[in-house]
């Protein structure tokens, strides 16, 4: 465990405060790092030898001499150039968002597939900084009277390197799709109602699995508790059975090089005859991470899939268990809490009607509902009136 500093830059006219670090610390945090400060910087542009700039960089050097911290998380992306040279002044290691969520990844796969996924996403990484990385290679001699250019020979041959093991990690990875598609094929065969848990990381995604099957993954209140993705068959009624799909959560900034990485597994979701979108309903910043989760979903191919905003955590929120319906008569939201079990039987009931089946508790007055092919209607996400389409 590091004792680590956050820094945030506000580049132009842009506000930041302390807040604005909320969600690094908690990246930090599930790293398993303690952190001792945060710090926002102000720039007009990022500097491109440090990115905060020479006066800054010198405040935090002093800083950090002080008070012992061994780790710098920046809340931006830097450059393989400006965290040489900032671990070079500062003598401590320099993280960017993309390396830590990247390192939470490596630390959280557990299946053969998730770390090979994860593998392949840190070597894309890698080799996307390899170019001016190399300072002691900047001149070697190729032979006699021979002058090699700038880190010629040494950055070739990290490439090949790296070149070989992608390509052995992406062999391996077309194995494990070819045996998904297999047990995809199996499925679609049996006709099962698929269903994915969608949604921001740490909305309680896990538990209202673990709720609805039982099946006892594991959750924690942290970023990225779980990444592999895991199926169990629901049981709803007689003759009314759906397949649960629980998957990797999303967060703003998501690396591209773990969306590529994990599109294979990600494709279950754009699969699937419906998803429930999970929502921390006791977040402030609800509505950012909704529109965070719809544009990976957008990103992967899933945006068409009918899908309904899940509210989670009512009970931290002060909310009461409800059903809405858009002004089709179709489910829009459901509200809920996975941990106390109040709302459960309305998604069950939901879920059984959608997929074909009313065998749930009989004599509970309940709408008829259905998936609405058209996506959600146009919502103020801080109220709960909903506006039709």
């Amino acid at each position: 465990m590091s004792r680590a500093l956050l820094i945030g830059v506000a580049l132009g006219r842009e506000r930041r405060d302390d807040s604005s670090l909320d969600e690094l610390c908690a990246l930090a945090e599930s790293a398993g790092h303690t952190v001792s400060a945060r710090l926002i910087c102000h720039r007009p542009r990022p500097d491109p030898k440090l990115y905060i700039g020479t006066g800054k960089a010198d405040e935090i050097a002093a800083l950090l001499a002080a008070d012992g911290t061994q780790l710098v998380l920046f809340d931006h992306e830097i450059s393989a150039v400006q965290q040489r040279n900032l671990e070079r002044l500062w003598k401590v290691r320099v993280l960017d968002r993309t390396e830590l969520i990247l390192d939470i990844f490596g630390q959280r796969a557990r299946s053969t597939e998730g770390k090979l996924q994860v593998e392949l996403a840190q070597l894309q990484h890698q080799s996307s900084r390899l170019v001016r990385a190399w300072s002691h290679l900047e001149r070697q001699r190729g032979g006699i009277g021979v002058r090699g250019g700038p880190g010629e020979t040494q950055l070739e041959m990290d490439r090949r390197m790296l070149g070989n093991r992608i390509k052995q990690v992406r062999e391996r990875l077309d194995r494990s799709e070819r045996q998904r598609q297999t047990r995809r094929k199996s499925r679609d065969r049996n006709s099962a109602f698929k269903v994915s848990l969608v949604g921001y990381t740490n909305a309680g995604k896990s538990t209202l699995f673990n709720a609805l099957t039982g099946a006892g993954t594991y959750a924690a209140d942290q970023l990225f508790a779980t990444l592999d993705t895991l199926s169990r068959k629901l049981v709803l009624g007689p003759d009314c059975e759906i397949v649960l799909s629980d998957t990797v959560g999303f967060v703003r900034d998501l690396p591209h090089q773990l969306v590529e990485a994990f599109r294979a597994t990600l494709d279950e979701t754009a699969q699937a005859d419906l998803l429930l979108h999970v929502v921390d309903a006791a977040a402030p910043d609800r509505a950012e991470q909704i529109e965070q989760v719809q544009r990976v979903l957008a990103d992967i191919g899933a945006d068409r899939v009918p899908q309904w905003l899940v509210w989670n955590k009512i009970d931290s929120a002060g909310l009461e268990p409800d059903v809405e319906l858009n002004g089709c008569g179709t489910i829009h939201r459901l509200f809920l809490s996975a941990r106390t079990g109040a709302g459960l039987p309305l998604l069950r009931r939901a879920l059984s009607a959608s997929s074909g089946s009313r065998g749930l508790e009989s004599g509970v007055p309940f709408p008829d509902v259905s998936i609405n092919p058209n996506g959600l209607p146009d919502v103020d996400p801080n109220s709960r009136i909903v506006v039709a389409q």
